[in-house]
């Protein structure tokens, strides 16, 4: 046997151990491995032919992987490193046949396909599935033509609630239909969202597996979810559904609503909650971000465990490494997003590869190409003017307010300051808006900003007080620091009516912030109390949300009549977001007490809210935007010493940022009794981190932000012993660097062990395979040799980003040779790749 044949069979044998199947009888099972002549495997056949027990003059031997009942499940045809496994597709068909098999596996050790002879295409996969798994699949017979002809009415979700709603009086009676859906809660189709699963339906009809829904925020897409959820479960097309989101808050949201919709036909759980028992559910919801810890997925879940895959705001929950769980499992996939392909503009802007605006706008080009929609057409869209035509949403009065600072930054810097990434490394030519706070917002100019947004809001039409607000800010000092101004200003305009109350701090440090959230929504309106102008009114006696990231995605707050952009906004998503909180309808007169103060309001309608906007985010991600209202701010005038001269409503200048002096300087000389320090240092910073309870607490609910600046603020660069992330690294003895993160996750027992540079590697070319998927021409090892030194030799990167390819000719690591046996879109996608999807740093 060959170098390239043992190695594959070396890799392929590993696969299969650790999925499961069993090559010899043991205290786990019996064999359900054998031979393609159904010759059982023995331990005295591998002793005394070794490796070449399963090779024949023509190559391998096929294995048959067997089912709990020892019948054929699965054909495995095997192939050297250096050929592609899709070459033995053919031989493996026909094999698979002759078995009355239905599924086939190829490999060549490296790259690794699935393939349901009754579902089309060979598949991709990084993991072999695990038996249980295939068996369950094997279980769902598809039957597209019975999904396609399914009959989906405004009742679809509504008889699963309640089977009998139609037949009931109540309903029946248009007098008191609307008292009867208001009280049991139940939900009907909209017409839009009919003909987004009938949009979808018409796509299976064409043979496509891979749908995108691009819907405005406040549009239901979780209804419309349902709907396909139920729909393929209905129809036998899947026996079990994966709901991807991208953060904690929409987890449990996505929960409820499922279980709300579904629960008297399906079963719903989220999975950190049920980890031994949610194979029994039909739904499985859960965060990326939780599967991506340590290539958790991979471990806890089969490629064949999940016939449809949802990835809500799917841009963001497929974006970088999370695409690749996406692409991990086996089946139809639908995308859910409100962000539309174009809404970014491009620009020119001169660290453009680096820009998280352009990566960003990648990504949404990404998500299209993901979902089957190259051409720029989702499988279904409803806008936000679609919305507003329809009477659904309402569009925002835009209140273009910019101030002296704000209008300098824009114009001269571009906002081009220092970014640093969520896992606490810095990234120079990006951006990083939380340092905004720290370098650019002084006393008066958030002074300024809250005395703007008081005189121009909108107020509450019945009580006719500041109408519900959220602020959005940079960071959770500058929040704080919003709030005490707000609350300020309230107190002199509003004697005696609130107490420091009439703005509240909502964000992951406060404690109580997501009840807060709750309390403050149209369905509770009691945050501190409520009826504080009109006690007949219920609506929140807070009236201001002061927050950097809680209430975008997914918050749903109906009576929001203000919101206001403190910050920068460089994402499209987390701007549409944003707009969103303000875009759904509401009647005032629902929240009165007195059933004749709801009559004598009920004309009381949100016709509109108010989108203050301080820094020209409208402007940016509004091709073309006629502002509703534009403020001249008060300037800053200087006289000819360069102090400034208070004009009308200035409080004083805004502070200037020259460096700080040296207050104390002290030396201390280390002597021997350091390396002692050295060596306890990690043992120190681990008892410390492992006993703060901020730090417990946030961990808990996967607020990784919020984690790792308050290590930077509270554990780090200290005068007790000035930790620093070069300390830790070399405490932990690792041959590349550590971000922040990952060092709080080993040191909390999230990850077993600190990985290797190679073992990064492999895994980063796992996800690469998963989601490029080369094809049969393709040589995978020169792929991987050239994936490998692209990330690991900053000579070899520096080569291929000049194009300078005649110095290869010279390169000790990676010679021409190994350049040209690389296909030649590879030589450009997998650095492309790369620049977008592997965290470099990782890797030095």
């Amino acid at each position: 046997m060959g170098m390239k044949e043992a190695k594959a069979r070396i890799k392929i044998n590993r696969l299969l151990e650790e999925a499961g199947w069993r090559l010899l009888d043991g205290p786990d099972g019996i064999a359900n491995i054998v031979l393609e002549d159904h010759v059982k495997i023995t331990e005295k056949m591998i002793n005394e032919l070794g490796k070449d027990f399963e090779r024949t003059k023509d190559g391998f031997v096929d294995f048959l992987l067997l089912n709990e009942k020892g019948h054929p499940l699965i054909v495995l045809e095997a192939k050297a490193e250096d050929k592609s496994p899709l070459i033995g597709k053919e031989q493996a068909r026909k094999y698979a046949r002759s078995e009355n098999c239905r599924f086939v596996i190829l490999s060549n050790g490296n790259l690794h396909y699935f393939w349901d002879l009754e579902r089309g295409n060979p598949y991709v996969i990084t993991r072999f599935p695990k038996p249980d798994s295939v068996e369950g699949f094997r279980r769902i017979v598809t039957d597209p033509v019975k999904m396609v002809n399914e009959p989906v009415d405004e009742g679809y979700i509504a008889r699963t609630m309640d089977p009998g709603y139609f037949q009931n009086p109540q309903f029946l009676n248009d007098e008191t239909r609307r008292e009867f859906v208001d009280r049991t809660g139940i939900r009907f189709l909209r017409h839009y969202q009919i003909k987004a699963v009938k949009y979808l339906q018409d796509a299976v009809r064409h043979g496509n597996d891979r749908f995108l829904f691009e819907m405005a925020t406040g549009t239901g897409k979780t209804l419309v979810a349902a709907s396909v959820c139920k729909l393929f479960l209905r129809t036998g097309n899947a026996h079990r559904v994966l709901f991807l989101v991208d953060r904690l808050e929409l987890e449990n949201q996505a929960w409820k609503s499922f279980v709300q919709y579904l629960k008297n036909d399906y079963q719903t759980v989220i999975y950190k909650e049920n980890r031994d028992d949610w194979k029994k559910a039909e739904i499985v919801v859960t965060t990326v971000q939780s599967l991506l810890i340590d290539n958790k997925f991979r471990r806890l879940f089969s490629p064949t465990d999940f016939d449809l895959v949802i990835s809500d705001e799917a841009h963001r929950s497929i974006g970088g490494n999370a695409r690749a769980v996406f692409e991990y499992f086996i089946g139809y996939k639908l995308g859910l997003t409100a962000t539309p392909k174009d809404y970014l503009k491009k620009f020119d802007a001169e660290n453009q590869a680096t820009d998280p605006r352009e990566i960003e706008r990648r990504n949404l080009l990404d998500t299209y190409k993901t979902f089957g929609c190259e051409s720029g057409q989702p499988t279904y869209r409803y806008s936000l003017l679609d919305g507003v035509k329809d009477g659904y949403l309402i569009s925002p009065t835009v209140v273009d307010a910019r101030t002296d600072i704000t209008t300098q930054l824009l114009s001269d810097e571009g906002y081009a300051v220092m970014n640093i990434d969520d896992e606490g490394e810095e990234e120079k030519g990006k951006f990083y808006h939380r340092d905004f706070e720290k370098k650019f917002f002084s006393e008066q100019t958030n002074t300024v900003f809250c005395k703007t947004f008081l005189e121009n809001a909108l107020r509450d039409p019945v009580s006719g007080e500041i109408g519900k607000t959220i602020v959005f800010c940079v960071s959770q000092n500058h929040a704080a620091k919003i709030t005490q101004i707000l609350n300020e200003m309230a107190d002199k305009l509003y004697p005696g009516k609130y107490n420091s109350d009439f703005a509240v701090q909502v964000t992951s440090l406060v404690q109580g912030a997501q009840q807060m959230t709750i309390n403050f929504s149209d369905r509770s309106n009691n945050l501190n109390g409520n009826g504080n102008f009109y006690s007949s009114y219920l609506t929140s006696k807070t009236r201001v949300c002061c927050t950097v990231g809680m209430m975008t995605t997914g918050y749903d707050c109906q009576d929001i009549l203000n919101i206001c952009l403190m910050r920068p906004i460089f994402s499209p998503t987390d701007f549409i977001q944003i707009k969103g909180r303000g875009t759904r309808t509401w009647k005032f007169a629902d929240k009165l007490i007195l059933p004749q103060e709801k009559e004598e309001f009920m004309a009381l309608k949100k016709t509109t809210f108010k989108l203050f906007d301080f820094f020209a985010n409208c402007e940016y991600f509004e091709e073309e935007y006629n502002y509703d209202e534009v403020l001249k701010l008060p300037a800053i005038r200087r006289d000819s010493t360069g102090e400034s001269s208070e004009g009308p409503g200035i409080i004083k200048e805004y502070e200037t940022f020259d460096p700080d002096k040296v207050k104390t300087l002290r030396e201390k000389v280390i002597g021997l009794e350091g390396m002692k320090i050295d060596r306890m240092f990690f043992e120190k910073f681990n008892e410390r981190i492992q006993s703060d309870p901020v730090i417990i607490e946030n961990i808990q609910v996967g607020n990784w932000e919020t984690v790792i600046d308050y290590v930077n603020e509270n554990h780090m660069n200290k005068p007790e012993d000035y930790v620093t992330l070069e300390k830790l690294r070399k405490a932990l003895d690792t041959d590349r660097r550590l971000s922040l993160r990952e060092i709080i996750e080993y040191i909390f027992g999230l990850i077993p062990f600190i990985k290797s540079k190679d073992q990064l590697v492999e895994e980063e070319f796992e996800k690469f395979l998963s989601v490029c998927k080369p094809e049969e021409k393709d040589d995978i090892l020169a792929l991987k040799y050239y994936f490998k030194a692209y990330i690991t030799d900053p000579h070899v990167r520096e080569i291929i980003n000049r194009k300078n390819y005649t110095a290869l000719y010279v390169s000790p690591t990676f010679s021409m040779a190994d350049f040209k046996a690389v296909g030649a879109r590879w030589r450009t996608q997998i650095p492309e790749y790369i620049k977008d999807y592997v965290p470099l740093n990782n890797f030095m």
